[in-house]
């Protein structure tokens, strides 16, 4: 965890630091919200851990649910605009390749924050934003898995299967707390991701080589 810097707050952070402002903000809210849990951080405590004055974090977030609401959306962003890039390519590449790039970004992102997706606060309406990036993502596995097994993905059958693939690429976020996953796990994640759609062996190795190309 971020340690706060001796010496009186500042308006802006250290100017040393590469890092923008909203940048070393969001870095220092993931740590304390994992760390400590989000009901028991304050904006003043985030501040403090940056090295700025509370104030001055009011000029980049309204609050600390706006800054929770960003870290959430952090963490799926990027894995959405992969998945909607790929649906227009062959259906198993397209999977292996999204679950790779999903799991990667699980794995690297700021300080697990996967794991606030498990915050009670997450089901506010105010978070709504986050929760239909998620849902749009987890409606692209379940159209490239019902491509590729043959069925319809707004069936029962379908929107189960969208969500073990999604769930499935989340297990990263539990694989962190133990130890750093690697691009083995990532690659992994994905194989079984099409085994559930019944792919076997051969077909995988097909998807992987094929996904190389797609990324």
């Amino acid at each position: 965890m971020t340690r706060p810097r001796p010496g009186r707050p500042r308006h802006a952070p250290d100017e040393g630091d590469d890092r923008s402002p909203r940048e070393q903000i969001l870095e220092a809210a993931a740590a304390l919200f994992v760390d400590q849990g989000f009901s028991a951080t304050s904006t003043r405590a985030i501040a403090d851990s940056v090295g700025i004055r509370q104030a001055s974090l009011y000029y980049h977030f309204a609050g600390k649910d706006e800054i929770l609401l960003e870290l959430l959306r952090i963490s799926v962003r990027p894995s959405l605009e992969i998945a909607r890039s790929l649906e227009g390519a062959a259906a198993e590449p397209a999977l292996y390749a999204l679950a790779v790039a999903d799991a990667h970004t699980l794995a690297t992102a700021p300080h697990n924050i996967g794991m606030l997706y498990l915050l009670p606060e997450v089901q506010l309406e105010r978070y709504d934003l986050f929760r239909e990036d998620r849902a749009a993502l987890q409606d692209v596995y379940a159209r490239l898995g019902a491509r590729i097994a043959g069925d319809d993905p707004a069936s029962g059958a379908g929107t189960r299967r969208g969500e073990m693939l999604i769930q499935l690429v989340e297990v990263v976020i539990q694989q962190r707390r133990t130890r750093v996953p690697d691009t083995s796990d990532c690659h992994a994640i994905a194989e079984a991701c099409l085994r559930v759609c019944g792919v076997g062996q051969r077909g995988i190795a097909a998807a992987r080589r094929a996904a190389a190309v797609l990324t």
